[in-house]
């Protein structure tokens, strides 16, 4: 039974129980602590703590996890994997313990032919709390037998959210694979034998003070009690796929295969090899599954975790003996293996590999550089080992590999642990924290000149929320609730000149946010104290502070004041911000759905979008962006804002950003009466598109692998920057004496004569260097020293390509019968001296090295350079100084 069809019989089954199937959610966690959904009731969780309204009392899903905790564990044991899938079964205050426990026992043993999974009763286990006589007695009226029915406590079978909030006790199910697997006596002898398949956790208490598994307060019953239940869809493949573990499965053994054949190695034949092949087919299909869901490679979080998985597997592949780019051998397989259960992945799969790829080719150069550096390293603690030092590889030259080459921790230590010494890991993360804190400092700085605990402190002390009034008014009657001033954390009053930070209990002030850069603008005291706003920021949730200059008066925590923001500044950012969601919309128009929102910046008059793409687009899909988002603007279509609930938004197809955090209640911005752009946002907008007037984009670019930002100018900067071109195009047509039409024609030809005199000159100064060739061997087998040196001051000799062919033809011709040197030196194209020099066997026998003469000769011209010991380059800035340096350069050749 494929594993996709283990899964589809699990929710076929639970539909026809009234659940509602919904998809799964997101890989990217929707908790802001987490990277990763991590368990399958994560999605759920805001239904559990009644947080939100579920809609529908049962539901059912398959939900994607990945953990990566433990990935350096991976491949190592057969139990071990970052992602999987888990399958559950909720009820919100519907059903409890006697359903739950039937439906389990109904679906495990029913027949394959009944839609079941079809598992032997006598094969099946379960664990139930201490106290939860009903649970045994409901697994008794089943059929299951009571031998086979353990009793557990606390510690392993009763459920918290770690926090205050629902508890309860756990019933696990067990499978039992046979005495050849293990000793007898159920899951408390032997879990490598009796395998947990499914777990069903009764959330019928209220629960506080919880430190600890078992030490925690049960306050009491709850009014609505909950079903939260997991079983582990590839536990029950390899159970119902008849293999010994996950690793033997549909889903995960074609990837082995694959790595088989590249390799010409074959799993099961050696241990070390083994783990290896684990690990690729683990990480491979993580990283496509964590790709599937937007996350590309880089150096933090999610990305980070991807880039390691990547990594990991490459190098996998290498210690297999394999060299060449495996990815694109391995990816596809993966997808054809996961596609029965996520047909999405054929859609995306061009966008996926693509980074994928790229990221391969990014990390076998830095593979080939840090592997040099590292095994210098290693061998130096080996020396020092030996000599009887400590054989360890210091955490500075750890940082180094890190911070200088790119060279990941993990990789360092692993590839050390190999070859027997060991890595200064505390150091290295001492460096690392003294690195981020010096970071940390900066940006703080930058926005917040005060210990973050101050905000804290203060937030306490309010008795109720601030209050935004922006989105209708632009000026408001406010209270002064708190004056921080740096250095000093909360005072009660500031006297002009200072600058201050101030927090109001309503303001129109937007604080910077989602893209959208603050508001500016006064406050006005009534008792005279004027203040300028530069900035407005939230140091920390629910805190809004306005960064300020206080140019006259005092102004007293509790004075009543006036603050007004600067109404055309607002006007150019909500131009701005309103244009960013139709660019966006227009590049998935063009680009394809992919093409998703990585980042943004919403200024006056300018803005600047990130999304997710592959490679360049073409100039003219750019271009049509463009055209679309002023098509649209002409439309003149209407911008609405609505709160609503986040369901019904994601159900009326409102974008969002992966890994934001969204409450309950969100704000939906849409374009168009027909919802032509439909997202979550929480900023300021236009009411109407036509205000924009206008957008050009300026330039689009790589800013980071799998990332793409666009540059565009909005409303009155569209019109400056369009002004300029037209300048520019006027200024070109006087002096081109063409009209604007015939400027392109013009350029070209104008271009082809420049390259065609190009051309010419090269062959000119070619020709004058081939003909000095007589006169400087002449020169040169004239002389009566040890080491014949043909040097020459060539003047302007056009590409260096042609001279270094002149300097080689020189040697070549002077023969190896006596050490030689050429030196031959020059102007370049673009008016800086350069100096090509090469040696011959006999010269370089006499310890006489083309680098060292150059490095000399180009301190003479005021420059550096050097090279091999047979032929070197370098240069300078002093052309007028050429002659000094060749003459330099001849006496240290043969000065011996």
């Amino acid at each position: 039974m494929r594993t996709s069809e283990i899964a589809k019989r699990y929710l076929d089954f639970f539909a026809k129980q009234g659940h509602m199937v919904v998809p799964s959610a997101s890989l990217i966690s929707p908790n802001p602590t987490t990277l990763f959904t991590i368990a399958g009731m994560v999605p759920f969780i805001p239904y559990l703590l009644g947080e939100q309204t579920p809609p529908s009392k049962r539901m059912a899903s398959n939900q994607k996890c990945v953990r990566t905790l433990d990935i350096d564990e991976v491949g190592k044991t057969t139990r071990h994997g970052t992602f999987f899938q888990m399958l559950g079964n909720f009820s919100f205050g519907d059903y409890f313990k006697e359903e739950a426990i039937h439906y389990a026992w109904t679906l495990l043993t029913s027949s394959q032919d009944q839609g079941g999974y079809g598992f032997d009763p006598e094969s099946l286990w379960v664990t139930t709390y201490t106290d939860d006589e009903e649970a045994r007695s409901l697994w008794r009226n089943e059929g299951m037998d009571p031998a086979h029915m353990q009793i557990m406590g606390m510690e392993d079978n009763f459920w918290t959210t770690g926090g205050p909030g629902p508890g309860g006790p756990c019933s696990e199910i067990y499978v039992d694979r046979g005495p050849e697997y293990g000793l007898e006596g159920g899951p408390a002898a032997d879990e490598s034998r009796y395998i947990e398949i499914w777990d069903l956790v009764f959330e019928n208490y209220e629960v506080d003070n919880v430190k600890s598994k078992t030490d925690l307060h049960i306050v009491g019953e709850l009014e609505n009690k909950n079903i939260d239940t997991g079983a582990g869809l590839e536990r029950l493949a390899y159970l119902l796929q008849h293999k010994n573990n996950i690793y033997e499965t549909d889903e995960v053994y074609p990837v082995i295969q694959a790595a088989e054949e590249l390799s010409g190695l074959h799993y099961g034949d050696h241990e070390d090899d083994d783990v290896r092949f684990r690990v690729v087919a683990d990480h491979v299909r993580s990283a496509l599954m964590i790709m599937s869901d937007g996350v590309r490679p880089s150096n933090e979080g999610r990305g980070y975790v991807l880039r390691r998985l990547l990594r990991r597997s490459i190098r996998s592949m290498r210690m297999l003996g394999v060299h060449e780019d495996v990815l694109p051998h391995l990816f596809p397989v993966s997808k054809e293996a996961m596609s029965p259960s996520y047909p999405e992945l054929n859609t995306l799969f061009s966008d996926i590999s693509a980074a994928a790829y790229g990221e391969e080719e990014s990390f076998r150069r830095t593979l080939d550089k840090g592997t040099s550096i590292l095994d210098v390293a290693v061998k130096k603690a080996q020396q020092t080992a030996v000599s009887g030092g400590e054989g360890i590889v210091s955490g500075k030259e750890a940082f180094t590999l890190h911070d200088t080459y790119g060279f990941p921790i993990e990789l360092t230590l692993e590839m050390a642990e190999e070859q027997g010494v060991h890595v200064d890991e505390a150091k290295f993360r001492e460096l690392m924290a003294e690195q981020k804190s010096r970071a940390r400092a900066d940006a703080l700085s930058k926005r917040h000149n005060v210990d973050l605990r101050v905000y804290d402190d203060f937030k306490k002390t309010l008795d109720k929320p601030l209050e935004f009034l922006g989105y209708t008014d632009f000026s408001s009657r406010s209270r002064v609730l708190g004056i921080i001033e740096s250095g000093k954390g909360a005072v009660p009053a500031v006297t002009a000149p200072a600058y201050v930070e101030v927090i109001l209990d309503r303001s129109p002030f937007y604080a910077q946010a989602g893209g959208q850069l603050a508001d500016q603008g006064e406050i006005l005291s009534d008792e005279g104290a004027v203040l300028d706003v530069d900035d407005v920021q939230h140091p920390i949730k629910g805190l809004t502070v306005h960064q300020c200059r206080i140019n006259e008066g005092t102004l007293v925590v509790g004075s009543e004041v006036t603050a007004t923001i600067d109404e055309q500044r607002r006007g150019a950012i909500a131009r701005s911000h309103t244009a960013t969601h139709m660019v966006h919309k227009a590049l998935r128009e063009e680009l394809g759905p992919q093409a998703t929102q990585r980042g943004s910046e919403d200024a006056p008059n300018r803005l600047r979008f990130d999304f997710q793409w592959s490679g360049a687009p073409s100039v003219d899909a750019m271009n049509s962006v463009e055209a679309r988002v002023n098509d649209r603007l002409r439309d003149n279509l209407a911008v609405t804002t609505q709160e609503m609930k986040f369901d019904d938004a994601i159900a009326l197809g409102a974008m969002h950003l992966f890994g934001e955090k969204y409450g309950d209640i969100v704000r939906v911005v849409t374009i168009g009466q027909d919802g032509w752009s439909r997202e979550l946002c929480g900023g300021t907008h236009v009411d109407h598109v036509g205000k924009i007037a206008q957008v050009s984009i300026l330039s689009e670019a790589s800013v980071g692998t799998g990332v793409r930002r666009v540059d565009a100018v909005v409303g009155q900067g569209a019109y400056e920057y369009n002004a300029r071109e037209h300048a520019l195009v006027s200024q070109l047509s006087d002096k081109f004496n063409a009209r604007p039409d015939e400027l392109e024609s013009r350029i070209s030809a104008l271009l082809g004569k420049l390259k065609e005199s190009d051309r010419r000159l090269a062959a000119m100064y070619e020709q004058q260097l081939s003909q000095s060739i007589p006169s400087i061997l002449d020169e040169a087998k004239a002389q009566n020293a040890s080491v014949k040196v043909a040097s020459k001051n060539v003047g302007h000799f056009g590409s260096v390509d042609a001279l270094r062919k002149t300097v080689s033809e020189l040697r070549a011709r002077l023969g190896d019968e006596q050490a030689v040197v050429v030196a031959l030196a020059g102007v370049s194209e673009d008016e800086r001296p350069v100096v090509l020099v090469a040696t011959n066997d006999k010269a370089r026998q006499l310890g006489i090295k083309a680098g060292d003469l150059v490095r000399g000769a180009s301190k003479v011209l005021g420059g550096g350079g050097g090279g091999k010991a047979d032929f070197a380059q370098g240069g300078g800035r002093d052309a007028a100084s050429i002659d000094s340096a060749l003459e330099s350069l001849r006496a240290e050749a043969q000065k011996g």
